[in-house]
């Protein structure tokens, strides 16, 4: 039996990295998608080849820092699928800069997309899932948001918010069969970690070195990262909510 079976899955920042992973593996296990994200080829593309493979999935482009978008992406997988079972707000980006290196600019896009987004789309999404008899709200904060890090004001401040975000939610929703969690990945495997290099202007080889420095001696998959959040997503945690998953290999440790 798929554990997923019969649910519907809205997932932002759905088109790569732990979005895309989590995408495929909720499909695997039975779940209809909504996937948005600002990459339009890459969601057309993945939806293709869900469907190519029997998966139910649509994709909505466009940046979950609006409004309006994240409106219509709940209206379609209403229109689509009839509910919102589950929502993983998985969109998220970094900027490597300490609070004088920050823009003004820079730092309001990252709380736009690493917090703003989580409050917009669990605001819509919401008013679907209660009267259907609840569901599961999954957040994606980070390490991060539980302790400091080098060069990440802004993201750290982002990735905190959004960890206690999901408790207050936990809290106000939790009457309504709402369970609200959030997944705190270490170094993951994804095109955001390598443009960190980037960004500090380090080598490559060199910082994934680096985010290998934990106690399982490697950073992590986007699966392993996507395994966790199925089983906040699933029935398996039915009396889980309020916490804060860390998916680190140790790191925080």
């Amino acid at each position: 039996m798929k554990i997923l079976q019969g649910k519907t899955a809205l997932i932002t920042g759905g088109a790569a990295g732990i979005g895309r992973a989590t995408a495929e593996l909720f499909a695997r296990e039975g779940a209809a998608l909504v996937l948005v994200d600002i990459n339009k080829d890459q969601g057309i593309g993945l939806v293709e080849s869900l469907s190519k493979v029997g998966a139910q999935a649509i994709f909505i482009p466009g940046d979950v820092t609006r409004a309006e978008v994240c409106r219509e992406a709940v209206q379609a997988a209403v229109e689509e699928f009839g509910r919102i079972d589950i929502l993983f707000n998985n969109a998220g980006i970094i900027r490597r800069a300490d609070v004088v290196e920050t823009s003004e600019a820079d730092w309001e896009r990252v709380l736009e997309v690493n917090l703003k987004s989580v409050f917009l789309m669990s605001k819509f999404t919401l008013p679907v899932m209660v009267p259907a008899g609840g569901g599961s709200i999954i957040n994606s904060g980070s390490g991060w948001g539980l302790k400091g890090g080098a060069k990440a004001a802004a993201y750290c401040a982002a990735k905190a918010a959004v960890v206690n975000l999901t408790r207050a939610m936990a809290i106000d929703h939790g009457p309504q069969n709402v369970r609200v969690n959030c997944i705190c990945p270490g170094d993951t495997d994804t095109e955001m970690l390598r443009s960190e290099a980037q960004q500090l202007k380090i080598d490559e080889q060199a910082f994934l070195k680096e985010a290998a420095l934990r106690p399982l001696g490697r950073f992590g998959q986007p699966m392993e990262i996507a395994q966790a959040v199925l089983f906040l997503a699933s029935e398996a945690a039915s009396y889980v909510s309020g916490a804060v998953l860390v998916v680190d290999g140790g790191g925080i440790a």
